[in-house]
């Protein structure tokens, strides 16, 4: 795997690596990002964040929050396979945000370096209610070597996010396991009662759990109707050998 970039600044190391069309970002050894242009869909730990799309058709997915942008793969994803008109990208790391345009090719995106606390908490004051059709909560840093969660999905976390989704639209939650995401504030009942629909996704090669919220119900059907081949759970010769569990 050949080294195309790196650099060091506030205590970390950032590195490109490519392997043929695969692009890499790896920060303090962390891997935090893959896109491959030519074979976007390998089942891997993105398109686990990309999946609970299509519970939805993808036309209604018009207006999309990323909290965590990482080298921008699933934005790259999001916008091969349900193509929204409007994707606004969080990060705290300017970093990720440069690596993201120059070597993850994110274009027609709007960037923003900021504490995605903050950049919600204005939102909510703003009275921006329903204004996205997706929220993607992917906030992990790199401690000791190790992916975890950069803000905690606590009650008061939560309750900020679920204003500003839109009726129908769909949370997304990456957690580091399906325990972390059993003590978040989206399985309290204050919460929980504000969702009709609410379903986890789990690999067997990751520790990794993605929760999916919503305010209306998320038949599976819907999603078999609108995902691709090679992430569809109902294709036996699908990549993404997710385990799809309905949350009650």
């Amino acid at each position: 795997m050949a080294l195309v970039w790196e650099k060091r600044s506030g205590g970390a190391h950032y590195q490109v690596r490519r392997h043929g069309a695969s692009v890499r970002l790896y920060s303090n050894g962390v891997f935090h990002s893959q896109w491959n242009p030519r074979d976007p869909l390998k089942g891997s730990l993105w398109e686990m964040l990309l999946s609970p799309v299509f519970f939805r058709p993808p036309q209604e997915i018009r207006s999309v929050l990323l909290l965590g942008v990482g080298g921008g793969a699933l934005i790259r994803l999001l916008q091969r396979f349900a193509a929204p008109q409007r994707i606004v990208g969080v990060d705290l790391d300017p970093i990720h945000l440069q690596v993201a345009r120059r070597h993850f090719g994110v274009r027609n995106a709007e960037l923003i370096c900021a504490d995605a606390r903050d950049y919600v908490a204005d939102l909510v004051s703003k009275g921006e209610q329903g204004c996205f059709d997706l929220i993607v909560d992917d906030l992990f840093g790199h401690f000791d070597g190790e992916a975890q969660r950069a803000v905690a999905a606590d009650c008061a976390w939560c309750a900020q996010l679920l204003p500003l989704l839109a009726d129908t639209g769909l949370l997304v939650a990456n957690f580091g396991s399906r325990r972390e995401l059993l003590a978040s504030g989206w399985r309290a009942p204050e919460l929980r009662g504000q969702l009709a629909g609410a379903w986890t996704l789990e690999l067997p090669a990751y520790e990794n759990c993605i929760y999916t919220g919503s305010r209306q119900p998320l038949p599976m059907a819907e999603l078999q109707r609108n995902a691709p081949p090679a992430i569809n759970p109902a294709n036996p010769a699908r990549r993404l050998r997710g385990r799809w569990q309905r949350m009650r």
